[in-house]
């Protein structure tokens, strides 16, 4: 007979994942829902594709510039009380985009959403070390990485259902109710925060200098399409202004808003480092798969889109045994295994598809994606595990903001890879074989990159081994 207390923790328990992995869940649907419909956003509301983008790029922002600041918020407020603030604005905010009556008031909408998406996202992970034991913490991370893929792939499909069904507005309005229902969860299972507020010690100053540095940083990479002009080499310059006096005031602020002792801290700068990679690196499918698939290989929309949802539903199937391997073997040596394999896949992609064609592309997408997972399960639980109480939120926002970072670097960087490779400006008129040439190079590009966050992780293998 179980023990009803017994019971009650593990109902208890189930809960708190459920209403953190709707967190993930939600936050990147957000991400990947709104591209389906920017034609439609762009007829409804007369406007050019330069403006209608901004309704992806305001979500994308706000999530980034503030996700780290945000989880500083919450060691010092409650994080508890700052993740229902932001599943609140969230649902207010997703409500406000689909009655939202023109673009202006549709982008600020979407910022507030990725406002409340960024308290999710840098939240929901520091939670998990209070809410599992340390010995399960590598299977919630593969849970939630699996809620993440979830989220990625279902955002193109269930849009386009919504929008023909609908109309534009349902791909906002479907968040409100599990909004909703991730706010009672939270609320009701979450463990209440401890101890008074202490908003005094927030780095006002610092937070602005990282929001502003990482904005220019962002622009630069967003703006002219991954071609470097006289906007993009400012805006660079002065995001690396922001950076240094960012740092200087981090050396010199009472309470900094990230202690530089954490950058001290064994490994963390090469989590870090690693995660930005292997984040670029992911951008390669979304970026160069497309035309190669409907370039080189002739396949029409539909079929695209099917084979470009074959990534994450493999993260689906394999990230919660990715979590399980990491608990069994260790963080460091899956660090390593994940990293391995999608170096693999991304040598096979080049070779493989050059031999068989889209099998090819398949295979080498099947071995890379699953790598991708152990990789984020076995990077996040290192990270997190062993970290104190007071810094969990931030570390967690540290960890978003590595990843996000890369995301943009990649659809930027590895665009221009591609477009260079390719040998022509208008890729989308470009010919079959000097498509399937810039993929090649885009993809040894991508092996390199994967050898190299390889070789900031060997130091850790080694230690664990030891």
């Amino acid at each position: 007979m179980n023990d009803p207390q017994t019971t009650m923790a593990k109902r208890s328990r189930a809960g708190a994942l459920a209403g953190l992995s709707l967190c993930i869940l939600l936050s990147s649907l957000g991400t990947s829902i709104a591209n389906v419909a920017l034609p439609t956003l762009a007829d409804v509301f007369s406007a050019p594709f330069q403006q209608v983008q901004w309704v992806v790029l305001a979500y994308l922002l706000a999530s980034t510039v503030l996700i780290a600041s945000i989880g500083r918020l919450g060691d010092l407020l409650g994080r508890r009380r700052l993740l229902l603030a932001g599943l609140a604005l969230f649902s207010a905010a997703s409500a406000l985009c689909g009655l939202a009556s023109s673009l202006p008031l549709l982008i600020a909408a979407r910022a507030a959403q990725g406002l409340g998406a960024a308290a999710m996202m840098a939240l929901a992970m520091a939670f998990v070390s209070e809410t599992v034991p340390k010995e399960r913490i590598g299977s919630v991370m593969g849970l939630l990485g699996t809620m993440s893929a979830v989220g990625t792939a279902l955002g193109p499909s269930l849009g386009g259902l919504l929008i023909s069904g609908f109309g534009w507005s349902a791909i906002f309005l479907v968040a409100v109710p599990f909004g909703l229902l991730a706010f009672v969860l939270v609320q009701r299972f979450l463990p209440a925060d401890r101890g008074a507020a202490t908003v005094g010690r927030f780095d006002l100053l610092g937070t602005g200098l990282l929001a502003a540095t990482l904005s220019a940083y962002a622009l630069a990479m967003t703006a002219g399409q991954g071609r470097l002009g006289g906007v993009n080499a400012a805006l660079l310059a002065a995001s690396a202004v922001g950076a240094a006096l960012f740092v200087l005031r981090q050396r010199r602020a009472a309470f900094p808003l990230i202690r530089p002792a954490a950058f001290r801290r064994e490994g963390f700068p090469a989590s870090l480092a690693a995660n930005v990679l292997v984040a670029t690196v992911i951008m390669v499918t979304l970026v160069v798969g497309p035309f190669y698939l409907s370039r080189t290989l002739g396949l029409g929309p539909a079929q695209v889109g099917f084979v470009l949802a074959i990534g994450p539903v493999v993260s689906v199937l394999t990230g919660f045994l990715a979590g399980r391997l990491v608990d069994r073997f260790g963080a460091a040596p899956m660090v390593a295994a994940g990293l391995a394999s999608m170096a693999t896949g991304a040598v096979a992609m080049p070779v493989l598809s050059a031999l068989v064609g889209l099998a090819g592309y398949i295979a080498a997408i099947v071995v890379l994606t699953p790598g991708y997972q152990l990789f984020q399960a076995a990077n996040n639980a290192a990270v997190m595990t062993g970290i104190a109480a007071d810094e969990r939120g931030v570390t967690s926002g540290l960890l978003n903001l590595s990843r996000n970072l890369g995301l943009i670097t990649g659809a930027s960087l590895m665009g221009t890879v591609f477009t260079l490779a390719v040998g022509t400006k208008d890729v989308a008129g470009a010919n079959g074989p000097a498509v399937e040439t810039g993929m090649h190079v885009t993809f040894a590009v991508a092996a390199a990159l994967l050898l190299a966050a390889l070789a900031l992780a060997a130091p850790g293998l080694k230690r664990a081994a030891a």
